[in-house]
Protein backbone atom coordinates (compact mmCIF):
# COMPACT_ATOMS: atom_id res chain seq x y z
CA UNK A 1 0.00 0.00 0.00
CA UNK A 2 1.37 3.33 -0.98
CA UNK A 3 1.38 6.79 0.61
CA UNK A 4 1.20 8.47 -2.80
CA UNK A 5 -1.85 9.78 -4.58
CA UNK A 6 -3.88 7.11 -6.35
CA UNK A 7 -6.30 7.58 -9.23
CA UNK A 8 -9.95 6.71 -8.57
CA UNK A 9 -10.14 4.12 -11.36
CA UNK A 10 -6.93 2.48 -10.20
CA UNK A 11 -8.14 2.35 -6.58
CA UNK A 12 -11.47 0.79 -7.59
CA UNK A 13 -9.57 -1.84 -9.58
CA UNK A 14 -7.14 -2.50 -6.69
CA UNK A 15 -10.06 -2.79 -4.23
CA UNK A 16 -11.60 -5.40 -6.56
CA UNK A 17 -14.84 -3.59 -7.32
CA UNK A 18 -14.09 -3.99 -11.04
CA UNK A 19 -12.19 -6.67 -12.94
CA UNK A 20 -10.24 -4.22 -15.11
CA UNK A 21 -9.31 -0.55 -14.97
CA UNK A 22 -11.16 -0.06 -18.25
CA UNK A 23 -14.40 -1.28 -16.63
CA UNK A 24 -13.77 0.99 -13.63
CA UNK A 25 -13.21 3.96 -15.96
CA UNK A 26 -16.37 3.17 -17.91
CA UNK A 27 -18.44 2.98 -14.69
CA UNK A 28 -17.04 6.30 -13.45
CA UNK A 29 -17.73 8.03 -16.75
CA UNK A 30 -21.23 6.50 -16.85
CA UNK A 31 -22.11 8.01 -13.47
CA UNK A 32 -22.15 4.70 -11.58
CA UNK A 33 -19.49 5.89 -9.14
CA UNK A 34 -19.88 9.04 -7.04
CA UNK A 35 -16.99 10.52 -5.04
CA UNK A 36 -18.20 12.47 -1.99
CA UNK A 37 -21.72 12.57 -3.45
CA UNK A 38 -20.76 13.99 -6.86
CA UNK A 39 -19.71 12.58 -10.20
CA UNK A 40 -16.00 12.71 -10.88
CA UNK A 41 -13.35 11.79 -13.42
CA UNK A 42 -11.36 8.55 -13.45
CA UNK A 43 -8.14 10.52 -12.87
CA UNK A 44 -9.38 12.02 -9.60
CA UNK A 45 -6.95 11.46 -6.72
CA UNK A 46 -8.64 9.59 -3.87
CA UNK A 47 -8.12 10.56 -0.24
CA UNK A 48 -8.41 8.63 3.00
CA UNK A 49 -11.84 8.68 4.68
CA UNK A 50 -13.54 9.82 1.46
CA UNK A 51 -16.98 8.38 0.73
CA UNK A 52 -17.74 6.53 -2.49
CA UNK A 53 -21.12 5.39 -3.77
CA UNK A 54 -20.75 2.51 -6.22
CA UNK A 55 -23.65 1.06 -8.21
CA UNK A 56 -23.09 -2.43 -9.64
CA UNK A 57 -26.07 -4.17 -11.17
CA UNK A 58 -28.89 -4.18 -8.61
CA UNK A 59 -26.61 -3.27 -5.71
CA UNK A 60 -25.53 0.15 -4.53
CA UNK A 61 -22.71 0.27 -1.97
CA UNK A 62 -21.55 3.24 0.07
CA UNK A 63 -17.97 2.73 1.21
CA UNK A 64 -15.41 4.75 3.11
CA UNK A 65 -11.79 4.61 1.94
CA UNK A 66 -9.53 3.26 4.72
CA UNK A 67 -6.28 2.74 2.81
CA UNK A 68 -4.74 3.59 -0.56
CA UNK A 69 -3.27 1.11 -2.98
CA UNK A 70 -2.48 1.08 -6.67
CA UNK A 71 -1.69 -2.63 -6.80
CA UNK A 72 -4.30 -5.36 -7.13
CA UNK A 73 -3.80 -8.05 -4.52
CA UNK A 74 -5.86 -10.88 -3.06
CA UNK A 75 -9.46 -10.38 -1.90
CA UNK A 76 -8.66 -10.40 1.85
CA UNK A 77 -6.11 -7.58 1.35
CA UNK A 78 -8.48 -5.68 -0.97
CA UNK A 79 -11.21 -5.69 1.69
CA UNK A 80 -8.85 -3.82 4.03
CA UNK A 81 -8.85 -0.85 1.62
CA UNK A 82 -12.46 0.12 2.37
CA UNK A 83 -15.27 -0.20 4.87
CA UNK A 84 -18.92 -0.40 3.84
CA UNK A 85 -21.28 1.73 5.94
CA UNK A 86 -23.92 0.09 8.14
CA UNK A 87 -26.74 1.94 6.34
CA UNK A 88 -25.48 0.66 2.99
CA UNK A 89 -25.41 -2.95 4.18
CA UNK A 90 -28.91 -2.72 5.67
CA UNK A 91 -30.32 -1.04 2.55
CA UNK A 92 -28.72 -3.62 0.23
CA UNK A 93 -30.10 -6.55 2.25
CA UNK A 94 -33.58 -4.99 2.40
CA UNK A 95 -33.69 -4.43 -1.38
CA UNK A 96 -32.39 -7.98 -2.01
CA UNK A 97 -35.18 -9.38 0.17
CA UNK A 98 -37.80 -7.34 -1.71
CA UNK A 99 -36.44 -8.56 -5.07
CA UNK A 100 -36.49 -12.16 -3.85
CA UNK A 101 -40.07 -11.84 -2.58
CA UNK A 102 -41.18 -10.25 -5.84
CA UNK A 103 -39.64 -13.03 -7.91
CA UNK A 104 -41.21 -15.70 -5.68
CA UNK A 105 -44.69 -14.52 -6.69
CA UNK A 106 -43.99 -14.84 -10.39
CA UNK A 107 -44.76 -18.08 -12.21
CA UNK A 108 -42.30 -19.02 -14.91
CA UNK A 109 -43.28 -21.55 -17.56
CA UNK A 110 -40.52 -24.10 -17.90
CA UNK A 111 -41.14 -25.05 -21.53
CA UNK A 112 -43.58 -24.59 -24.36
CA UNK A 113 -46.94 -26.38 -24.08
CA UNK A 114 -47.21 -30.01 -25.16
CA UNK A 115 -49.55 -31.08 -27.97
CA UNK A 116 -52.25 -32.04 -25.48
CA UNK A 117 -51.93 -28.69 -23.68
CA UNK A 118 -52.14 -26.81 -27.01
CA UNK A 119 -55.36 -28.64 -27.83
CA UNK A 120 -56.77 -27.72 -24.43
CA UNK A 121 -55.81 -24.07 -24.95
CA UNK A 122 -57.47 -23.97 -28.38
CA UNK A 123 -60.57 -25.68 -26.99
CA UNK A 124 -60.71 -23.20 -24.08
CA UNK A 125 -60.32 -20.17 -26.37
CA UNK A 126 -63.01 -21.32 -28.78
CA UNK A 127 -65.46 -21.81 -25.89
CA UNK A 128 -66.12 -25.51 -26.51
CA UNK A 129 -66.68 -27.97 -23.67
Amino acid sequence: MTGQSVRLDKWLWAARFFKTRALAKKAIEGGKVHYEGARSKPSRAVELSATLTIRQGWDEKTVKIRALSDQRRGAPEAQLLYEETEQSIAKRLKIAEQRKAQQAGQVHQQSKPSKKQRRQIIQFKSGED
